[in-house]
């Protein structure tokens, strides 16, 4: 059989699924020039191009009893492609370190310690099985991961330098509360130093953040804000671009599971109700710079989902940014849900979830086809 041209080979490989890095696995082993081809910075530039947002290659859960995996994240990490984490070397790391999934974002994997005993987090990169290890902040809040590069299109950045974001809530001098955010950018010149970004921002003496992880939309992370003597919820707005804090309110709603970062780019909040209906919202701009909530979908979960308990109402517990998909745990299964088409997917079963985040990122062959590669 003759040898195609490589520009119609590289077309060929262009259209290989994202979220099957089997499929570039067995084309780069099939021939020396194949190799060659598929490793080369050109086409790999052009593959993540053509197939713009990374796909998800997995993901990675925490469970309401707040157990941890000691000295092993990878089985926080669960595959829905052929691709197969890195397991990282925890030599150095504490015995005592329970390991429970924080963030991720980017490439990049947040762990940290189930019970808070210990301030020690790890930044680990499933593709390469790379980590860093430092201290958290004295004041743990909520901690957000991602790329450090200013520009970056974040398609194969996992390799870059990192920032950590932190917010709390604590206690100013004069008994007020008040949210502040820190961060850390270990790779940029800080050492491991957690330094104040910007003033802090009065909130109400019964405020908490939720516990799950923030969302990332235009260059700003988004926290839920709750509030123990009200049955009322807020969305605490960090800029990355101007070092602020803000509040946005959201006086419609009396709960909420989940924010997204929806795929027309507007902010969404979501909520599951006693009657099984899902509720989304989003956040519109209009022209003038003013912002408005819109009622969206409104999705009968009983007619779209297998639900075994309908006296149990199902939770949302996470969301894929940039996209209108949602995960939904109904007890007995994690399902995957488009919004858009109202298409699912059953995720996993038997997993009492507090929380699923996607791992999204291209499969990069050469940082696979190395010796230890996890084969689970």
């Amino acid at each position: 059989m003759p040898q195609l041209p490589d520009e119609l080979l590289e077309e060929i490989f262009l259209r290989l699924p994202p979220d099957e890095p089997a499929a570039l696995v067995r084309a780069s082993l099939a021939s020396k020039p194949w190799l060659a081809l598929l490793t080369g910075t050109a086409f790999r530039g052009r593959y993540r191009e053509f197939h713009g947002a990374p796909p998800m290659l997995g993901f990675l859960y925490s469970v309401f009893d707040v157990s941890g995996h000691e000295g092993d994240p990878a089985p926080l990490l669960v595959s829905t492609s052929k691709f197969r984490a890195r397991i990282p070397d925890f030599a150095s790391t504490d015995q005592d370190f329970d390991l429970v999934v924080w963030d991720c974002r980017h490439g990049r994997v947040l762990l940290g310690d189930a019970d808070l005993s210990s301030r020690l987090l790890v930044v680990w990169d499933p593709m390469t099985g790379c980590t860093r290890q430092l201290d958290g902040p004295d004041d743990i809040g909520k901690i957000a991961v991602l790329c450090a590069v200013s520009g970056c299109d974040h398609r194969s950045c996992h390799a870059g330098p990192f920032k950590l974001v932190c917010v709390a809530v604590d206690d100013s001098v004069d008994g007020e509360h008040v949210a502040r955010v820190c961060v850390s950018s270990p790779d940029m010149g800080d050492s491991d130093e957690w330094k104040e970004q910007c003033p802090g921002l009065d909130v109400a003496a019964d405020a908490f953040i939720y516990d799950i992880p923030a969302v990332l939309l235009h260059d700003a992370l988004h926290f839920i804000l709750g509030y123990y003597d009200d049955n009322r919820v807020g969305i605490l707005k960090y800029s990355l671009a101007s070092d602020s804090l803000s509040l946005i309110d959201v006086s419609f709603a009396a709960r909420a599971d989940i924010l997204m970062a929806m795929k027309d780019g507007s902010l969404g909040i979501a909520h599951v109700d006693s009657r099984l209906t899902l509720y989304v919202w989003s956040r519109q701009i209009d022209s003038n710079g003013v912002a408005s909530w819109t009622h969206g979908r409104v999705v009968d979960l009983k007619n779209n989902i297998p639900i075994k308990n309908p006296k149990r109402i199902p939770s949302l517990i996470g969301s894929v940014e940039g996209s209108d998909i949602i995960f939904v745990n109904t007890g007995h299964c994690v399902y995957e849900i488009d919004l858009k088409t109202l298409e699912w997917k059953e995720r996993m079963k038997g997993r009492n979830f507090h929380c699923l985040i996607p791992y999204m990122s291209f499969y990069n062959p050469p940082e696979r086809m190395i010796p230890g590669d996890a084969s689970r």
